[in-house]
């Protein structure tokens, strides 16, 4: 049976001093239901929301049960709840334990701190640990970015929201995925914990432990990282990258894959200008080329990669030397533009073609760009060429300039021409020494057959004389400029690096994995129960569901079941309750009441 408790309106809140642990609350009506409601006193708005208030929380609603004894109540239609001018929350209802400090929210929840709001289906606030959880599905929208997860964690006094399920981020130049994320909405940083990608329209980038700023587009990047670009993919143990400036670097055991020309350069520092087409990479860095499956290796102190797919051309600076199975060279740097083919040694350069050492002011070779082998080559000033004979001397050529041409990746012939010298050991068919014969003249061609020279062509101006091996003395038997450098030879890859110290790794700067957190529902701290008996929610609703472990934000978020329909019925109409005894009715008096048709429905406690 319902009767009216009569009260005079609140002017202001209840007594404080020992309801200071008690909920407060103010509202223009007031009914008490023993039948239905035992206990309770049933509040409802006239002009002004009923008004709740406990130790810095403060909650507005159009109707409430409010069980005094208990310190708890539940709050239906328009409900807003402010903690401090920190957090503000609305929804459709809501419900508060004024002893455990343990509120549940839902329909159409909505929360919002001075930096990002978070938009549910339910939510969980455990006031007393400061933190508030969803698993029905959140949408968070921050300054630059919108959030989208299954499941979510948000830490108060950290601004921290944790995602232990699948995680989108979605801003206007990228999507971020993750499988475990931490979001800090007072500066929009991300730290990533498993597998996660960043995509956009000019870059894909891939980690299993990484950080990013999101409102200032800048990250960092120290497990299994990648960054994936139109034609080309770096990866190194430490990537930092930049979208603003379009810019990214890399530390320790890097690799830049150049995807259309099946080229990779190794190093442990490398910077990418992604708008420039670039590449710079040093300490230990090496470019490798495939060439019929043949690979050409290029090491330097320093390597520059320019230019767009089409016309790359690599630089390398500082104690250059190059490596091919049937090819080596050192020079102090090297230039080779892809699309024509040509490689520019400069700087004290010598190559090794089979058992021939070249050297000169200036090294050029030309590959043939369709087949991808040699095809020749060309020595300018002081080109000088020597061959190691089997009894233990040197077959020398010499001119101003040098001419070589290849043949499948093996040198055929070549050519010298001005003021040329030779100085070469003659044999007959059995590989008798005849004698050593030096030779002046215009121009010379050399032949070659199994990796060693098998005739000389003296052209113009000839001036030779053999002599017997024993008329010739041992410091006769060289060319003025000779300079054997067989002991610089590289033999393997290996050689590449022979000269070079030892490298110690920089040490990186990591990023700790996240510690392990306690359940959001562990109650081991609280003397009694964290729910109400009272409340919507029952204790099993409060276990871990399956639903909850499954990371899979794409999916639609689905109404969480402790939002229940079937569950609601009528509290009594509040156009039916009149005003305390010695008020004056208001003179608008339609809009002292709510129609039945829009009073919250409850179900009968």
């Amino acid at each position: 049976m319902l009767y009216l408790f009569s009260i005079i309106f609140f002017a202001g809140f209840s007594s404080y001093g020992q309801e200071e642990k008690k909920i407060r609350y103010e509202s223009e009506r007031t009914l008490k239901d023993e039948e239905n409601y035992p206990g309770a006193f049933i509040l409802s708005k006239v002009n002004e929301q009923v008004h709740f208030i406990h130790q810095g929380i403060e909650v507005w609603c159009d109707q409430a049960i409010h069980y005094a004894e208990e310190n708890f109540f539940k709050a239906y239609g328009n409900v807003r709840m402010e903690q401090g001018d920190t957090i503000t929350m609305t929804s459709q209802y809501a419900e508060y334990n004024g002893d455990t400090q343990f509120a549940f929210a839902s329909g159409n929840v909505f929360m919002r701190n001075p930096q990002t709001s978070l938009q549910t289906d339910t939510l969980f606030f455990d006031r007393t640990k400061q933190q508030a959880y969803y698993r029905s599905g959140g949408i968070i929208r921050d300054t630059a970015s919108v959030l989208k997860s299954q499941i979510g964690r948000y830490y108060l006094k950290d601004e921290k929201y944790t995602f232990a399920s699948e995680v989108v981020i979605t801003n206007p130049d990228y999507v971020l995925k993750s499988t475990q994320l931490d979001f800090y909405s007072d500066n929009g940083h991300a730290y990533m914990y498993g597998p996660s990608t960043i995509t956009s329209d000019e870059s894909t980038i891939y980690c299993e432990r990484g950080f990013y700023d999101t409102r200032g587009d800048t990250g960092y990047f120290v497990k299994n990282s990648r960054i994936d670009y139109e034609n080309r993919i770096l990866e190194g143990d430490s990537l930092y990258f930049n979208r603003n400036t379009n810019f990214a670097s890399a530390t320790n055991n890097i690799k830049v894959t150049d995807t259309i020309n099946e080229s990779v350069i190794r190093g442990h520092y490398a910077e990418v200008f992604r708008e420039k087409d670039s590449v710079f990479i040093t300490k230990r860095a090496v470019a490798v080329s495939v060439q019929e499956q043949d690979s050409i290796y290029i090491h330097a102190d320093t390597l520059m990669v320019t230019g767009k797919p089409e016309d790359r051309i690599i630089r390398g600076f500082y104690g250059v030397r190059l490596f091919k199975s049937n090819m080596s060279g050192k020079s102090d740097s090297i230039h080779v533009r892809e699309r024509t083919g040509l490689t520019q040694m400069l700087g004290r350069p010598v190559m090794w073609s089979e058992n021939n050492q070249l050297t000169g002011d200036t090294i050029h070779l030309l590959n043939n760009v369709e087949t991808e082998e040699l095809d020749s080559l060309k020595v300018y000033d002081n080109a000088f060429m020597i061959q190691r004979d089997s009894i233990g001397g040197f077959n020398q050529l010499k001119g101003l300039q040098m001419y070589g041409k290849f043949e499948d990746n093996s040198l055929q012939q070549v050519d010298l021409v001005k003021n040329t010298e030779t100085l070469y050991y003659m044999r007959n068919d059995d590989g008798e020494l005849i004698g050593i014969n030096k030779t002046l003249s215009s121009s010379i061609s050399v032949f070659f057959e199994n990796e060693e020279i098998s005739m000389v062509d003296y052209l113009n101006n000839v001036d030779g004389i053999l002599y017997p091996e024993s008329e010739l003395p041992e410091e006769e038997r060289t060319l003025k400029g000779f300079n054997w450098r067989g002991d610089e030879r590289l033999y393997s890859v290996e050689d590449l690096f022979i000269d070079d110290p030892d490298y110690e790794p920089v040490s990186i700067e990591g990023i700790p994995t996240p510690e392990e957190e306690e359940n959001f529902f562990n109650n081991e701290t609280r003397d009694g129960p964290l729910l109400n008996e009272k409340s919507r929610l029952q204790e099993k609703d409060l276990q871990e569901r399956p639903v909850d472990t499954v990371p899979n934000a794409s999916r639609a978020a689905q109404p969480d079941p402790l939002l229940r329909q079937e569950e609601l019925d009528s509290l009594p109409a509040v156009d039916s309750i009149q005003p305390a005894p010695g008020r004056q009715p208001r003179q608008a008096q339609q809009q002292d009441s709510i129609s039945p048709a829009a009073a919250i429905q409850i179900k009968r406690d």
